[in-house]
């Protein structure tokens, strides 16, 4: 059971900032936390993230920023972490927290944590001691910025504690987002985090020019390899066709506002991985993503075509051209 709903929110980029938005339509108290004291120092005099999601005002008597990381755990009942996955390690590297095991802890992290090879769900377990009945997965489908707009979107909570995801529903409910829950935290994770790697090569193929009809057959091959992944990874019952899997997966793969597929075009435009980070002012998860799927299906042997060819794109340095080519021979 959650008890008070003290909520200290980790990550100032503009997933944190959409979370932030819902979490003060219904806290007031939600303590955020940036790494640098000059965001914090924005926010209290502008009422707004300098860096994302600018539209978005915030009451700062209700929501409450600041730089200082065990102040912010340390006064919070739940704890929900956005930072991106590949500074998730940075962020928490030699913290301590008093009590942080009996606290309840959600992420909306949507990657690997590439130093562990780990979905963030495995991480906070080990790292604090978190019980994985208090941990909590946030997943989509649903992009930032159109929460920032206020356009209607769809939440999943996940937790083995269906009584802990009801209620972390109920607090990002409001007019223009509505929630499920589910008690799949392993499937719903790695699903998130394997959409990222097929939004990847659909920016690709896009980026190559390959149409509607060819990206079609790309995304349904897509789903069966991200169910083909989760079941020898975590066997259960799932049904992958619902939001939280093909529907996170859909709006990933094909919405302009998806950084993923659009770190792929470019790649598929002939930008290097570089030349793309450089470009993109916000981080593609599944570049990190890939890697790690990569090197956790050494134990498992899974048969993940879509995933090797992104892999051999992006780290072996293989033509988009010639790899896509291969691929289109393996899909049906």
């Amino acid at each position: 059971m959650l008890m008070e709903k003290r909520f200290g929110l980790i990550g100032g980029g503009s997933w944190a900032t959409a979370l932030a938005k819902l979490l003060s339509n219904n806290s007031d108290d939600v303590k955020w936390w940036f790494r640098h004291e000059e965001s914090v120092e924005h926010l209290k005099k502008f009422k707004h993230n300098d860096k994302y999601l600018q539209s978005v005002e915030f009451d700062l008597g209700r929501v409450h920023p600041s730089s200082d990381l065990e102040w912010v755990m340390k006064n919070s009942d739940v704890i929900v972490v956005a930072v991106p996955s590949a500074f998730v390690f940075k962020t928490f590297d030699g913290f301590k927290c008093e009590g942080i095991e009996k606290k309840v802890l959600f992420s909306a992290i949507k990657g690997i944590v590439p130093e562990y090879h780990s979905i963030p769900a495995r991480f906070f377990h080990k790292e604090f001691g978190i019980p994985y009945d208090r941990i909590g997965i946030i997943s989509g489908p649903c992009h930032a910025e159109e929460i920032a707009l206020e356009r209607l979107s769809y939440l999943t909570l996940a937790c083995p504690d269906l009584d802990i995801a009801q209620q972390m529903a109920d607090s990002l409910s409001c007019r223009y987002v509505k929630t499920s829950t589910s008690e799949d935290i392993f499937g719903t994770e790695i699903s998130a985090v394997m959409k990222n790697i097929m939004a990847i090569a659909s920016g690709i193929c896009h980026g190559l020019g390959y149409g509607d009809n060819f990206q079609s057959v790309l995304i349904s091959n897509a789903i069966r390899e991200i169910e083909s992944f989760v079941d020898v990874v975590n066997p259960a019952h799932r049904d992958v066709k619902s939001s939280a899997y093909l529907g996170d997966l859909l709006v990933t793969a094909y919405s302009n506002f998806s950084r993923n597929r659009t770190f792929g075009m470019m790649i598929g435009k002939g930008y290097s991985v570089k030349a793309a980070q450089l470009e993109m002012s916000m981080i593609a998860e599944g570049y990190y993503a890939v890697a790690s799927i990569v090197e956790m299906n050494k134990k498992f042997g899974a048969e993940l075509p879509i995933t090797n060819a992104v892999y051999r794109i992006l780290y072996e340095k293989i033509s988009p051209v010639i790899e896509m080519d291969i691929l289109k021979d393996d899909l049906n």
